[in-house]
């Protein structure tokens, strides 16, 4: 096998044309599940410690992908140094700081924090292809940003834990940016199934101290238990590949798009079955994010369809 080693494989899809129906039904179901870890974490977290949150979601994640044999298919070792970039900032960071934060922020706030990713991986992109930013891009990124200052306001303003939390997702955030610059060329080798399932099991390696510090802490209660298996089957591993494939064939900029649902999904959920409390400028911070997230994807596939 050949070794994908451009940037610009990095960061383009195999797909390059208008998304399909089937597109937009892969987009909403995947950032449907995604929203609703949020709320998973939060219900295990009456239990668990965030430790062993993470170790339990990355294994299980793990387990069930390994179920289909397509997944089984062994990486060339050239590859391997990828995969276990990807499985640390990728999987096993993102899990372990998300659970984290939401010891100290609520879970909605966390979920529309995630609106931060296409941003950052509009960045990533610009400094792994080393083209430079169209005005409109920089206007996106400025209006991004912006819109995630407006949603850590709050939180920053309050407390020192609040502020902390914050900062754990937007470290979160940023590993989703640069395991997505990975992710793209190994799911068109490997197809996304693999890249989960061993991006997975180098996640569980690093998690495994965090998961048996964190047996102390913890206690078991049948909620809290089921929602960190649903939690690790379904918003870890199938979710995954379902975003991975997304990044495959859609691209690192335009899979990311999948972030401007997350923020409503995880909103919603919050609100409604936790019964938290959101602030109007926080709200208005995550839908000035998301429109900047949007602008930079739509240049990007302007950029993409002008002749060269």
């Amino acid at each position: 096998m050949e070794q994908a080693g451009t940037a610009s494989e990095s960061v383009e899809g195999t797909h390059e044309g208008g998304f399909s129906p089937f597109d937009w039904g892969h987009i909403a179901l995947t950032a449907l599940i995604f929203g609703s870890a949020f709320l998973w974490i939060s219900l295990a977290l009456r239990s668990l410690a965030p430790g062993m949150i993470a170790f339990i979601r990355v294994v299980l994640g793990a387990a069930a992908i390994a179920l289909f044999q397509s997944a089984r298919l062994m990486p060339a070792r050239a590859d391997w140094p990828r995969i276990i970039a990807a499985g640390i900032v990728g999987q096993a960071m993102p899990a372990l700081l998300f659970s984290m934060a939401e010891e100290r922020i609520s879970s909605s706030l966390t979920g529309m924090l995630v609106s931060g990713i296409p941003i950052f991986t509009a960045v990533l992109a610009a400094f792994l292809t080393r083209n430079r930013p169209s005005g409109t891009r920089v206007a996106g990124l400025v209006i991004g940003f912006t819109g995630i200052a407006l949603l850590s306001a709050p939180a920053l303003g309050e407390s020192s834990a609040g502020a902390l939390g914050v900062g754990m997702v937007i470290t979160a955030t940023i590993g989703y940016a640069v395991a997505s610059t990975i992710y793209a060329p190994l799911q068109q080798r490997y197809g996304a199934g693999a890249v989960v399932l061993w991006t997975l099991s180098v996640a569980s390696i690093f998690l495994l101290p965090f998961g048996v510090a964190g047996a102390d802490d913890s206690s078991f209660e049948w909620l809290p238990v089921i929602a960190v298996v649903i939690l690790g089957v379904v918003g870890t591993g199938f979710a995954r590949a379902m975003l991975i494939a997304a990044f495959g064939r859609l691209g690192t900029v335009r899979g990311s798009i999948i972030s401007y649902l997350v923020p409503i999904v995880a909103l919603g959920l919050g609100v409604v079955v936790l019964d938290e409390t959101v602030e109007v400028i926080q709200i208005v911070g995550a839908l000035v994010a998301i429109s900047g997230g949007y602008l930079i994807s739509r240049t990007a596939r302007l950029a993409r369809s002008q002749p060269s």
